[in-house]
């Protein structure tokens, strides 16, 4: 008992050692909305009046009934740069199981406004996989939770940032399902009809720092088997497409990469 007492340290020992922060490469930002939050008075986000010359539009997400810009419901929660600040924000924060139908979280790179037309979004796209409620209500909370860690832990990549391409990740809770994303600032010419001009050594390269995302994923973060399928009911692969692909939904656009 003695020699356990000898070994064990507080913060007494080193109380400044113990308050030093753990940095991230680089600062994110939380962003939220919910249809539970719309009209009511809450602080303005500061990046709203910048935001007003985009559509009103974030990634297909229709406009709010009665007018008025999407940026004008999505609110700034907090922006981090540390391990420390992530944990307080995540165990303060109302988990994706218990959102209302509609909501959204959004964690963005700082800078960077969750929206297709956002300067480091517009030529990109996205992961995602959609879950049934019903079957996967235990186990969104924890998705996520992997999602934003490998996100700002800077794992969907050999070399972080700057030279990462991620540039978000959202959970969205629908009446029926659940869907997670993971956006990309490029995406490769063979997922997008709209690019026309391109190098196919590079689009190879892209593609393939692409598929490496979707890989990594399915398997470490969502815990899938590589080769295991996943359609049926409301469920989808874990699928990528560009966001100019996405546009075209309404006219049958469907070209996809799949893990």
């Amino acid at each position: 008992m003695e020699e356990q007492e000898d070994r064990i340290r507080t913060v007494f020992d080193d109380p400044n050692g113990f308050n030093v922060k753990h940095p991230l490469f680089s600062p994110w930002t939380l962003w939220f909305d919910s249809p539970a939050t719309k009209g009511r008075n809450l602080p303005p986000t500061p990046l709203t009046s910048a935001a007003q010359s985009f559509p009103p539009t974030p990634g297909g997400v229709p406009p709010t009934p009665g007018g008025g810009s999407w940026m004008d419901d999505i609110k700034k929660v907090i922006t981090f740069d540390s391990v420390e600040e992530f944990w307080g924000l995540y165990n303060n924060i109302v988990p994706p199981s218990m959102l209302p139908p509609k909501a959204n979280y959004y964690l963005f790179r700082e800078g960077i406004i969750p929206a297709w037309e956002d300067p480091a979004n517009k030529d990109g796209g996205k992961w995602s996989i959609q879950l049934p409620k019903d079957k996967n209500r235990e186990h969104i909370n924890t998705m996520w939770m992997y999602t934003m860690l490998a996100a700002i832990g800077e794992t969907f990549h050999p070399s972080p940032a700057p030279d990462s391409l991620i540039t978000g990740v959202i959970v969205s809770t629908r009446p029926q399902f659940y869907r997670i994303s993971i956006w990309t600032r490029a995406a490769p010419a063979s997922s997008s009809t709209s690019i026309t001009h391109f190098d196919p050594a590079v689009d190879s390269a892209l593609t393939e720092r692409i598929m490496a995302i979707g890989t990594h994923f399915k398997t470490s973060v969502l815990g899938y088997e590589l080769n295991k399928k996943l359609l049926g009911g409301l469920s989808t692969e874990v699928e990528f497409q560009s966001h100019k692909e996405s546009e075209k939904k309404s006219r049958g656009a469907s070209k996809k990469l799949i893990v």
